[in-house]
């Protein structure tokens, strides 16, 4: 049996079909993966094998911040928390608290959207509310944003560098650690946490006023003296260097 060929216009729109769904992979990919940098750069990773940063989004949340803090300073660490415009607001004292005791802050919008959806002219409220909320309640104004599932989508790059951001901030390591679970399973899984990486945690949740992350503080009571003892320093997000600092430039 002879095999039968396509033909020339045929091969034309395969060839065609493949390449605009190889695109559409790329992008879904770029819109939600913290490595790429195809909608603009992004913070992704400390910059010496040394040093570890460690971040928390959601926040602040009273049923979990203040211990959060507490555990951080017995153990000479400092965050990088990155909070929600509204939960800042219904939480001014905690916000003002996590400066006081020198870590630092970031912009998670206001109300937690997802950005991919979003135009350019609410992309910018989200941020401005927030940024009013956290300036209101610390005094400063962040430097950093993180998108909120670190979704975004090309709208999100000339937002920044419009309004004078350092850039993205994202994550080498997320701790998968969003809802309620057993502890055990985060203290096993941030056993894979290096040095040189930006880890991605939660002290609160997004629509939920007193979220359950005491998952997470259980795991960091046994990982934090580990890494203390280890030598690891813990620098926030505003003290490392990373190619997205060239969005307030470009």
């Amino acid at each position: 049996m002879c095999a039968v060929m396509p033909g020339e216009d045929s091969m034309i729109e395969w060839a065609a079909g493949l390449a605009i769904a190889g695109a559409a992979g790329m992008t879904a990919w770029a819109a939600v993966s913290p490595w790429s940098e195809l909608f603009g750069p992004v913070l992704r990773r400390a910059d010496s094998p040394g040093a570890m940063a460690l971040t928390f989004d959601d926040g602040p949340n009273p049923a979990i911040t203040p211990a959060l803090l507490d555990l951080l300073e017995r153990y000479g660490a400092r965050g990088t928390f990155f909070m929600i415009g509204r939960h800042v607001r219904a939480n001014p004292r905690m916000a003002a608290e996590l400066v006081a005791r020198g870590h630092a802050i970031g912009n998670h919008t206001d109300t937690h959207p997802n950005l991919i959806w979003l135009s350019p002219r609410r992309i910018r409220e989200e941020l401005t509310r927030c940024q009013d909320a956290i300036g209101e309640a610390t005094g400063l104004a962040p430097r950093w944003m993180r998108p909120p599932y670190g979704f975004r989508g090309p709208q999100l790059a000339p937002v920044l560098r419009k309004g004078g951001w350092a850039g993205m901030a994202l994550w080498t390591r997320a701790m998968f650690d969003w809802k309620p679970q057993p502890p055990d399973k985060m203290i096993r899984r941030m056993a894979r946490a290096q040095g040189g990486e930006i880890l991605l945690m939660h002290d609160g949740d997004p629509f939920i006023e007193r979220a359950d992350r005491s998952h997470v503080l259980r795991a960091l009571e046994q990982w934090l003296p580990r890494w203390a003892e280890a030598g690891m320093t813990f620098p926030t997000i505003d003290e490392l260097k990373g190619p997205a600092l060239a969005m307030a430039t470009t």
